[in-house]
């Protein structure tokens, strides 16, 4: 019996540190999970930075045909009233000179590959009040060293660069003259025309390579050819190199003739994400008064078989928020219709999500940024955190009228706290919250419960998310001049002029200069 009793005490004991190892287990589990949710803090400063122009895609689809008659994407995408907001559309120059010639190495389409193929969809965003630019793959066959408009066969080790011929220089820019003549007359004032789609990649489809000192000689001595006068002012992109690559543009703004005549610095991020060559491409941008436009990349277009999943659109939205913080003054998606893009293609092999022309969640985290940063100028931060290239948590700032704006990138799998502190007095926020790509999940609409007019507020930030903040600047009780005040001893008055002993919610401050304002005190 006494061996009974003993083995039954044993067995309760070793029951009992079997569940004691557990309860510590558990317990350690529910302290690293609040320590991982803790909430994090972001400075939001008055030092500015770029002004953004805005965000936009190309008009094109399958092998590059442009929209034609089908016009449904850009009106789904484009303008202030509609679901995306996008403003700058991107179409192709065809080495053609007068429109109506379909480019031989393309094939025949039902939609010509032609510039009449771009005119209804540009119309629509111009009267929709936005931007469309034209960019050159290639200039005419008759105009290069290889005779044709094609880069050039690059697995024949004996093909030809294709190349602009030195004595053809002084016919591009009369040329780009004719695109611009023939979109007028048909009701489009093209705001913009670059000089050359990815110079740097030899291709076999349509193209032309350039080195930074062949485009610096073609700016620097043709470039005042471009009849600014008679086509409205149009603006002179910089060719986009396929990786941001600086040496194009720095040519270009070191010398003080073609510095002279480009209005837009431009480049993809093939291969180089955006805190890395578009960065430093910015800092002369900068220094000039250049705008920084990322004009064509996609992320996720290599899915074959199915739609981005919800990790792939946050992969998206940190390059987005990435390009703002690297200078970007413009960005420009790739294909507006794609299964990894914006609307759908009806294409049944990547899922049941893929409709024909229906909004894709992409376009959606796309509107966090072109609904709510376009027209707004970014500002300095200080955060908690460090944003470096695909960080789990990622922010960037805006002040756009009215609204301070925040947008926040948590990519854990952990809720946390955002605990924001403002350079003015806010009194009412709204936080646009994307969760997951079904419906519901994305762009939710909910209010920023503050107490009066605040400094600092803490909002949520789920796990797997990107956030938008907007507080609205309280103008009765900030200074949003940000005039100093005046140094030395200060007094407090209520609103109806008498003095206060313990100052408390809005009062007047009044400096011992005289300067006064209306301030919250907690």
């Amino acid at each position: 019996m006494f061996f009974s009793i003993v083995v039954s005490l044993q067995a309760e004991i070793l029951s009992f540190t079997r569940m004691k190892k557990i309860f510590t287990s558990i317990l350690a589990l529910v302290v690293a999970v609040a320590a991982n949710a803790a909430t994090h803090i972001v400075m939001v400063k008055t030092t500015p930075y770029q002004t953004v122009t805005g965000f936009g895609a190309a008009c094109c689809d399958g092998a590059m045909c442009p929209y034609g008659d089908d016009t449904m994407p850009v009106k789904m995408l484009y303008g202030p009233s509609s679901k995306i907001g996008l403003n700058i559309m991107r179409m192709e120059i065809s080495p053609n000179f007068i429109g109506d010639v379909i480019v031989p190495e393309w094939g025949n389409y039902d939609t010509p590959y032609d510039w009449k193929g771009s005119l209804p969809s540009a119309k629509i965003v111009k009267q929709r009040g936005g931007i469309v630019f034209g960019t050159p793959w290639s200039p005419p066959g008759d105009y290069k060293t290889n005779g044709t408009a094609q880069g050039g066969n690059t697995e024949d080790a004996n093909a030809v660069r294709g190349e602009l011929r030195t004595d053809c220089y002084d016919k591009f820019f009369p040329w780009l003259n004719t695109f611009l003549d023939y979109m007028k007359k048909n009701g489009v004032n093209v705001d913009a025309v670059s000089v050359q789609n990815e110079p740097d990649w030899w291709v076999n489809y349509s193209g032309c390579l350039y080195t930074p000192q062949q485009q610096l000689a073609l700016v620097k001595n043709h470039a005042d050819k471009l009849d600014r006068e008679k086509y409205n002012g149009v603006r002179l992109i910089s060719a986009e190199p396929l990786g941001f690559d600086p040496s194009y543009s720095n040519a270009l703004l070191n010398d003080p003739v073609a510095r002279e005549q480009i209005d837009i610095i431009a480049g993809h991020l093939y291969g180089h994400p955006p805190l890395v060559n578009m960065k430093n491409a910015a800092v002369l941008a900068a220094k000039y008064g250049k705008e920084v436009w990322m004009t064509e990349h996609s992320v996720s277009d290599y899915l074959k078989d199915r739609l981005p999943n919800w990790s792939e659109q946050l992969e998206f939205a940190r390059e987005l928020n990435e390009c703002m913080l690297a200078g970007c003054t413009g960005y420009i998606y790739w294909y507006m219709r794609a299964h990894w893009a914006f609307v759908g293609t009806g294409e049944t092999q990547y899922g049941s999500g893929n409709t024909k022309n229906k909004l894709l969640p992409r376009a959606y985290v796309m509107s966090h940024f072109s609904k709510n940063v376009t027209g707004s100028t970014r500002v300095d931060t200080k955060a908690s955190f460090t944003t470096s290239t695909n960080s789990d948590l990622e922010t960037s700032a805006y002040i756009k009228g009215d609204s301070v704006i925040v947008v926040a990138i948590n990519s854990t799998a952990t809720d946390h706290k955002l605990r924001v502190k403002l350079p003015y007095y806010v009194s009412s926020g709204t936080h646009w919250l994307s969760t997951g790509n079904e419906a519901k999940s994305l762009c939710q609409k909910l209010p920023i419960e503050l107490e009066a007019a605040v400094e600092e507020a803490t909002v949520s930030m789920p796990a797997n998310s990107l956030n938008t903040y907007i507080f609205m600047i309280d103008r009765e009780v900030t200074s949003v001049s940000d005039v100093m005040q005046g140094d030395g001893p200060k007094t407090y008055y209520d609103l109806q002029g008498r003095r206060l002993n313990n100052p408390h919610g809005v009062c007047i401050e009044r400096s011992a200069d005289g300067f006064s304002r209306k301030v919250y005190i907690k």
